[in-house]
């Protein structure tokens, strides 16, 4: 029996219609060419498709198809921002401000250049989980080269306000990187609005395939990103590599898609959440992780005080969720991100992060309450016997 999948924030299975488009680029009989092949039918037809699924992409972010830039997903496009960016600075020229809420994937990179010798501040949120322009703006100083924060945290769904620190970080010339991995999709992206400088795409986060992304660079701008792999100078030389044309044409169709519901879906998906807490609320010493701050539609993190999260996910009936990040699941530290938002380690242990999607039911969220309900009052039961 198939669980209920309620673990969207790590991964999103593919849409169908993604899948359909997708096959057309790789069989013989299909267009399977490669892209860089301008001396015939095959190389054309593979770049035709490229440079669609490019506007796709564009269009769902409010970009220029040119400033979108191909790569296997966000982990790398995170990387070629920050370290292409500070990179063209001397160690001792160059400021990074990020946060102690970032993904592994910022907060690895940022280190990774402290210990080059790159002065580095990592802020920390409030309560809530959110990253205020005031913290940004303090910690600011005559050697800020670069900005990274996330748009949506992938634990708690916390929105910071990008705006606010767009137009901060535009107004004093810093480059400002925003990973919005778990924000595409699910919150309005539009860079003419935006003071954003990169932004980085995940197409497994929106029903799109894994293994690529996109990392948005804008054109009217001072910054310079300084490729991380070299090879051929595809993507206007800031990223090298044989373009998988299938990947892309997901990615791009998975766009299309999300422009042409996302206004829908997501009020839908923000009510099956708001169902699925109603339910689980009802059980009594249970709350929700960045209840007072903005939050993606989909995401619910719970602290269930006096009980083992881990002990609480076992117990739950084919139900697919997670306690944290995916990339952190092997772990048993309690959650870093939860643990810098003031929780205790008895509450970070306490909690599990719900996070509906695309092809969720009221079926399975009824489904996953009476299992919580289940597997709560079992273990209550247990602890007072």
């Amino acid at each position: 029996m198939r669980s209920v999948y309620l673990d969207y924030a790590a991964t999103t299975p593919v849409d169908e219609r993604v899948v359909q488009q997708m096959t057309k680029y790789l069989g013989v009989n299909g267009e399977f060419g490669n892209p860089a092949s301008r001396s015939h039918y095959y190389g054309w037809m593979a770049e035709e498709a490229v440079e669609e699924a490019r506007n796709q992409v564009a269009e769902l972010i409010g970009a220029d198809s040119r400033e979108i830039v191909w790569t296997s997903g966000a982990t790398e496009s995170n990387n070629l921002a920050i370290k292409g960016v500070a990179e063209n600075y001397a160690p001792d020229d160059c400021h990074i401000i990020t946060s102690a809420l970032e993904h592994k994937a910022v907060l690895d990179p940022v280190l990774y250049l402290k210990d080059k010798g790159y002065a580095v501040t990592i802020l920390q949120p409030d309560a809530n989980g959110v990253i205020s322009k005031d913290a940004v703006e303090q910690a600011l100083t005559e050697k800020t080269r670069l900005v990274s924060l996330m748009a949506v945290n992938n634990e708690t769904g916390v929105i910071n306000p990008i705006n606010d620190i767009g137009q901060l970080c535009q107004q004093r010339g810093i480059a400002f990187h925003v990973d919005a991995a778990q924000a595409v999709g699910k919150i309005p992206l539009d860079m003419q609005q935006l003071g954003i400088s990169l932004l980085s795409i995940s197409a497994h986060k929106c029903y799109g395939p894994k293994g690529v992304g996109a990392l948005y660079v804008r054109r009217r701008s001072d910054v310079v990103v300084l490729p991380q792999i070299h090879g051929g100078g595809h993507e206007r030389g800031m990223r090298s590599g044989t373009l998988a044309t299938h990947q892309l044409v997901g990615l791009g169709t998975a766009a299309q898609v999300l422009q042409e519901q996302q206004q829908t879906e997501v009020a839908r998906i923000a009510k099956l959440r708001d169902n699925l807490w109603q339910g689980i609320e009802k059980l009594g010493n249970v709350s929700v992780n960045g209840m007072n701050a903005p939050r993606s539609a989909g995401h619910l993190n719970i602290c269930f005080h006096g009980l083992d999260g881990e002990a609480l996910m076992m117990g739950l009936r084919n139900v697919a969720i997670s306690s944290g990040s995916a990339c952190m699941s092997a772990t048993v530290e309690p959650s870093y991100v939860l643990k810098a938002m003031g929780l205790s380690d008895q509450d970070a242990h306490s909690s599990l992060r719900f996070s509906v999607g695309r092809f969720t039911t009221q079926e399975d969220i009824e489904a996953v309450i009476t299992s919580v309900s289940d597997a709560v009052m079992s273990l209550r039961s247990a602890s007072k016997g």
